[in-house]
């Protein structure tokens, strides 16, 4: 255990330093170039940071690669493709870009890892050594997890430390599960890219002095879809799900947002307030910090029964039926999808009386932010309160001072008279 502790460190010690050293690095050049996270009627941040911390973890992760691995086509295909969509990231950051101009990129990035690198899923065995032969296929499903889970984890980048620590404890999972495989290369690129995050992490996580913004998001995003389809392109049908199972809750995220957008009527790719952390930080008054560490622990959680269904697949079966079942209890109870929305709970309550048919949670509107302060709010409002109070002194004082020149000055002209 001591030799793979020892044989692993370097891999995740040289970009966590690196990553570590460029995050202020990253934090002047925003400042110099007024890159700053917008405020709007979905954010929770106050004041002006910088959104270029993604640029920390992709130097970090660009030269620890050049210095662990040699270049193959897949690699190439990663790292070109990976650039293309950390490019089109930090464009948005700087100059915002529309949604479709961002999604090209997106399309790039996933065409160069599927051309290039050879990125795909291949073959699917089936119980009772039933080969599927994907590639007919191979090309527009890898092409849709690549683009829609760089999306998704953008999506969940919306709280400080979430869309970053979901991606540490994802990557951490995908390269446990890789090692037990047999493969090299998949551990190796983890513990980098690991160590890239939690170089970034000390200054992004509550409160945050840097956001990684667009460009870190979606390289994060990007790189994990490859990584996930790099461990897993010729696999059994349980091993299949692993993936999925790993990014819960980025995709479920994602595709309930997207259903609810739809119900109600707006466009899919229109923003709201309504996503699992809003619910978790605004309807159930968690605040931020517990908002970030409850969604760790159901990606941990998660992360866990993929590896349980690796070493047991019945007992991981199990534990992934039980997951679901209370994520779709919680979806219901929260009104997430629609209020309408509850087959569980109405089963219930129809075989059992209970639970009753009023709201199960006090209702609170996620997008009035001003009716729920926050632990953010209100340290910066007290900070705010202090800030005034000391200038306010400052000024009392200025005007004292002022006040007794008056009265020496007074004084002397009345001596002379």
């Amino acid at each position: 255990m001591l030799h793979l502790i020892e044989g692993a460190f370097p891999f995740f010690a040289l970009p966590f330093v690196i990553s570590l050293i460029c995050v202020p690095i990253a934090k002047r050049i925003g400042f110099a170039l007024k890159v700053y996270a917008v405020e709007n009627n979905r954010t929770v941040h106050h004041g002006k940071i910088v959104q270029m911390g993604g640029l920390a973890v992709f130097v970090a992760f660009m030269i620890s690669m050049a210095c662990f691995l040699k270049a193959d086509s897949t690699i190439n295909g990663i790292l070109i493709g990976g650039s293309v969509v950390f490019l089109g990231g930090l464009l948005d950051d700087m100059i915002n870009l529309s949604p479709l101009k961002k999604l090209l990129f997106e399309v790039a990035g996933a065409l160069i890892a599927i051309l290039v690198g050879g990125i795909g899923l291949t073959s699917i065995t089936l119980p009772f050594g039933i080969e599927i032969n994907m590639m007919p296929f191979s090309f527009l499903v890898s092409f849709i997890w690549i683009v829609g889970v760089t999306n998704a984890i953008n999506l969940i980048d919306g709280l400080d430390g979430l869309s970053a620590g979901i991606c540490f404890i994802v990557v951490c999972t995908i390269g446990f599960i890789g090692f037990f495989m047999g493969r090299r290369d998949i551990p190796v690129i983890s513990l980098i890219l690991a160590g890239a995050i939690a170089g970034f992490l000390p200054y992004n996580f509550h409160p945050a002095s840097i956001f990684q913004g667009d460009c870190g998001a979606l390289f994060l995003g990007f790189t994990l879809a490859c990584l996930s389809l790099l461990g897993f392109k010729t696999t059994t049908f349980i091993t299949l799900g692993f993936p999925v199972i790993i990014l819960f809750v980025p995709i479920s995220d994602t595709l309930i947002a997207m259903v609810r957008r739809k119900l109600s009527g707006k466009g899919i790719m229109q923003a709201d307030r309504s996503h699992l952390h809003h619910i978790l930080m605004y309807k159930l008054k968690l605040g931020h910090r517990n908002t970030v560490l409850v969604l760790y622990l159901v990606t941990a959680l998660f992360g866990g029964t993929a590896v349980l269904s690796y070493f047991n697949e019945q007992w991981g079966m199990i534990m992934l039926v039980v997951l679901t079942i209370v994520a779709e209890i919680f979806v219901e109870a929260t009104e997430m999808i629609n209020p309408k929305w509850h087959p569980l709970l109405g089963l219930c309550r129809r075989l059992t009386g209970h639970p009753k048919k009023k709201a199960l949670l006090e209702e609170t509107d996620p997008g009035d932010a001003s009716e729920v302060l926050t632990e953010t709010e209100a340290e910066e409002e007290t900070d705010d309160q202090e800030d005034e109070d000391q200038l306010a002194d400052a000024e009392t004082s200025e005007d004292e001072d002022l006040s007794d020149e008056n009265e020496a000055d007074s004084e002397e002209s009345e001596d002379l008279k």
